[in-house]
């Protein structure tokens, strides 16, 4: 539609309309972890620790999932950045094939074409390939939950090691769902702590900013950066939807482009890595989070039915 002289000027604005609802529905599919019909099913859970019936005021969350896919979270990450510029230049060609009422140059329009099906090509890369062992996505973040477990003595502080985030972050959604009080409750969710890059507090909005703040100072000395920033663009964590439903949440992630390019694949083992980072986040959220104890030790319990997802 945008090379043929006999086509009208709007026809390429009328597919593009098209497949931009055909891209937005797998999008929404892929970002709610919807059911797919004729896909693969997988049963998961979530674990719902506390100590007691105190009212829980904050939780700590890592996800105990992992996952193996035909390309890394990097190459995710560029398939999703080549994906928008492709959809970007579509968009413009389409909208002056509508304004000027001629066939575009053919260069340029095989150019975006070019571009848009090498980006189809690498987004397709994304299906389940393999196995990983997910040591620093995430157990390091379980790690890291662990540790704060053993030291915080305060029963106003639960912990939830969430299943299926790898899958739409479908675990996180059932907790939201399932009527434990998020609104006013601090939430610190523990994803990928690894031994190199900055230290990341990714907040959602501005009540998550605000724990950022408050934790930043103790995790400061961590690592050679502590950043705190928005969720970027083609990353999910599980404190999306617990921000969603009212928490004030964080995520502290450690990481940098070589360990994106180890993530969600076979390479994500414990080879090289020693798990400092992850020991020292939770032994610091323990302090900040929780009353030390100075007794013995509790056992951790689960409390209720987890949610089946």
């Amino acid at each position: 539609m945008l090379l043929w002289p006999g086509a009208p000027r709007f026809a390429a604005i009328g597919i593009w309309l098209a497949g931009a609802t055909a891209l937005c529905v797998l999008a929404w599919g892929i970002g709610s972890g919807v059911e797919v019909p004729g896909a693969d099913r997988r049963e998961d859970a979530n674990l719902i620790a506390t100590r007691g019936d105190t009212p829980i005021r904050r939780w700590i969350v890592a996800h105990v999932d992992t996952k193996a896919q035909g390309h890394s979270m990097a190459g995710r990450l560029v398939a999703i950045w080549l994906l928008l510029a492709s959809c970007a230049g579509l968009t413009l060609l389409a909208l002056a094939r509508a304004v000027l009422g001629v066939p575009l140059p053919t260069p340029l329009v095989a150019a975006v074409a070019g571009g848009a099906l090498a980006s189809g090509a690498l987004a397709g890369r994304g299906r389940l390939r393999g196995r990983s062992a997910g040591a620093r996505d995430n157990g390091t973040g379980v790690l890291a939950a662990l540790t704060a477990a053993s030291t915080i003595r305060d029963p106003g502080v639960g912990f939830l090691f969430t299943g299926a985030e790898e899958f739409g972050l479908v675990g996180a959604r059932a907790l939201a769902k399932a009527g434990i009080p998020l609104a006013g409750v601090e939430v610190v969710n523990l994803d990928t702590l690894d031994e190199r890059g900055a230290l990341y507090l990714v907040h959602h909005d501005g009540r998550g900013a605000g724990l950022a703040r408050s934790i930043r100072a103790e995790l400061a000395d961590l690592a050679p950066r502590v950043v705190s920033r928005r969720l970027p663009l083609g990353i999910l964590t599980d404190s999306l939807p617990l921000a969603g439903a009212g928490a004030m949440a964080v995520t502290v992630s450690r990481l940098d482009w070589g360990t994106l390019k180890l993530m969600h694949t076979p390479r994500d083992v414990a080879d090289g890595l020693d798990f400092a980072t992850a020991e020292a986040v939770g032994r610091r959220l323990a302090g900040v989070m929780g009353q030390l104890g100075t007794g013995g030790s509790q056992n951790l319990t689960a409390a209720g039915n987890p949610p089946r997802n």
